[in-house]
């Protein structure tokens, strides 16, 4: 099989995802980059965060467009928040200093469990 065909083919398989992680590091900013500023005004932190998330939306449309003819909407929706989760813990690890506990560990593992059902499909 070509490498074109096999890029083209696995193109709207991998580009929400990669979308996604992009347009989740944006919106993570957007919403918690300015817990690192407390003495900003109110007005200006939300205006920047509404700035941020722009290119959010330029990000997350397009991928969840890509990828519905993939992915069912329940499964495009668990992919966003199994990545806003993951992009999420990152930041509050290496942007906040925040601790990552046990459990933390424990309820992203009951998350990643949820996931694995969405996309196993139907009991019988």
């Amino acid at each position: 099989m070509p490498a074109a065909l096999v890029a083209s083919s696995l193109f709207p398989v991998l580009a929400p995802i990669g979308l996604l992680i992009a347009s989740n590091v944006f919106m993570t900013f957007a919403w918690y980059g300015h817990l690192k500023f407390p003495g900003a005004a109110l007005w200006v932190v939300v205006m920047a965060s509404w700035g941020i998330a722009f290119f959010e939306y330029w990000l997350a449309v397009p991928a969840n467009r890509i990828g519905y003819g993939v992915y069912s909407g329940a499964e495009l929706k668990t992919i966003h928040e199994v990545i806003s989760l993951s992009v999420f813990a990152l930041f509050a690890i290496f942007y906040l200093g925040e601790k990552f506990t046990l459990n933390h560990v424990l309820g992203f593992a009951l998350i990643a469990l949820g996931a694995f059902f969405i996309f196993k499909g139907p009991l019988k």
